[in-house]
């Protein structure tokens, strides 16, 4: 009797991207994220299709690009010319692009296609450092502007049905997202506030003593962290990596901690 080996689950993998372009231009600053994505990338399989949620892209419904061939947003301001310069001509996928509008709708989630919407920043500026070829067909699926954590558990949840092989499945948000801070003086209070909601996440994510309610409700429930809201004053560069949780559904795999602009903060892989 034969037996088929189906593909796998998805690989889902949070990163923190940066300041805008700045990790593609040099910046200090961003050192270590650079390595980091390096590091991810070296440590999974190419993959053969790349869907990336980015806190830069909100829709009242969950949205995924279906062109075959999306322009670049260069979607920030005040950067050097060569910021608006760089390209990255990853293919789109209207296949898969279709396959995920149909999964979310059957979880009841009211997705649509958008066919003219290019990749912004939180796509092509970490994908140029982990896959510089721009060889793998690429989608961007939106938040939901409510930001509401269930619904983006649920958006995962519904994305960790697809099956095919070497998928992965890229939040691009950033672990510490409070704007004002990264420009102010580093002091010894603001230190232990982000190094708090870091470690909090981090448990969260990783700690395999923690069962999945568990872990669900902490998420669902994230402003009730230390120091929640000095960290992400608006939530939406954390919803990408509820996304992921809603993929993978278990403890993380890899933790990797690192500082960007001065600032702990984390990525994950699931």
């Amino acid at each position: 009797m034969n037996s088929t080996i189906s593909p796998q689950a998805p690989t889902a993998l949070f990163l923190s991207h940066g300041g805008g372009p700045l990790p593609l231009l040099g910046d200090i600053g961003h050192k270590e994220l650079v390595e980091n994505l390096k590091a991810m990338a070296g440590m999974i399989e190419k993959p053969s299709a790349i869907i990336v949620i980015s806190a830069h892209w909100e829709a009242k419904k969950p949205t995924i690009t279906s062109g075959a061939h999306p322009s670049l947003i260069y979607d920030y301001s005040g950067f050097p010319a060569e910021s608006y310069q760089i390209e990255y001509p990853a293919p789109g996928n209207p296949m898969l692009a279709s396959e995920i509008h149909s999964l979310l709708n059957k979880h009841g989630l009211g997705a649509e296609l958008d066919d003219q919407r290019g990749f912004d920043h939180g796509l092509f500026v970490p994908l140029k450092i982990m896959y510089p070829e721009a060889d793998i067909p690429c989608i961007q699926v939106s938040l939901v502007n409510t930001l509401d954590p269930k619904e983006h558990i649920r958006i995962g949840q519904a994305l960790s049905e697809l099956r095919h092989e070497n998928l992965l499945i890229i939040g691009s948000g950033f672990s510490f997202h409070n704007m004002r801070a990264f420009f102010s003086p580093p002091n010894a209070e603001a230190e232990n506030m982000n190094a708090s909601f870091e470690a909090w996440l981090i448990d969260t994510c990783s700690n395999p003593d923690i069962d999945e309610k568990e872990r669900t409700q902490r998420l669902e429930n994230w402003e009730q962290a230390p120091f929640a809201r000095y960290c992400q004053p608006r939530e939406e560069h954390l919803m990408p990596l509820h996304v992921c949780y809603g993929v993978a559904q278990r403890a993380c795999s890899n933790v990797f901690e690192l500082r960007v602009l001065g600032k702990k903060s984390s990525a994950y892989i699931w």
